[in-house]
């Protein structure tokens, strides 16, 4: 996975059928960078639900969550409509995992993101990372210290 100090790679993915997200556009606010494997997987449903509670907590820290998977806009639009979800889930679908691989967070074996957390400073630098053990929830605490820890600086 890409190391802190890092500039973080430049990114544009579907967000909705009809949008796309491009991180650049998020110059200014600390992001948030939750790769997770699959749509509708259980942990992985586990896991967006809590970040999706956590949201009002991740904006007083100026900062954006976005979810990265390589399943397909159609996929996210039905998994963000069906549980509610109030920050965008991106596509990373054609070509195949292109923006996980730029994050060094592909899994070649599976075909799919490995559960992996970046967070990203206001100039696009990476502040804090973790790559999850297969099949656990990384939960929030790690993001909210790191996001705490930037604004003391």
């Amino acid at each position: 996975m890409l190391s802190i100090g890092t500039k973080a790679p430049e990114f544009s993915l579907a967000s909705t059928p009809d949008q796309k997200v491009q991180l650049s556009q998020l110059k200014g606010k600390k992001v948030i960078l939750a790769f997770y494997p699959a749509d509708w997987s259980p942990v992985c449903s586990d896991q967006m639900g809590l970040y999706n509670e956590t949201l009002k907590l991740f904006h007083q820290h100026n900062a954006e969550l976005i979810g990265i998977s390589v399943d397909s806009k159609w996929s996210h639009f039905a998994f963000c409509q069906d549980r509610k979800f109030h920050f965008p889930l991106l596509a990373d679908f054609e070509p195949k995992g292109a923006v996980a691989k730029l994050y060094d967070v592909y899994d070649a074996t599976e075909g799919e993101s490995q559960r992996a957390l970046f967070v990203i400073d206001e100039e696009g630098i990476i502040r804090w990372n973790y790559l999850s053990p297969v099949g656990m929830n990384p939960g929030a605490d790690g993001i909210l210290d790191a996001l705490e820890s930037m604004d003391k600086k």
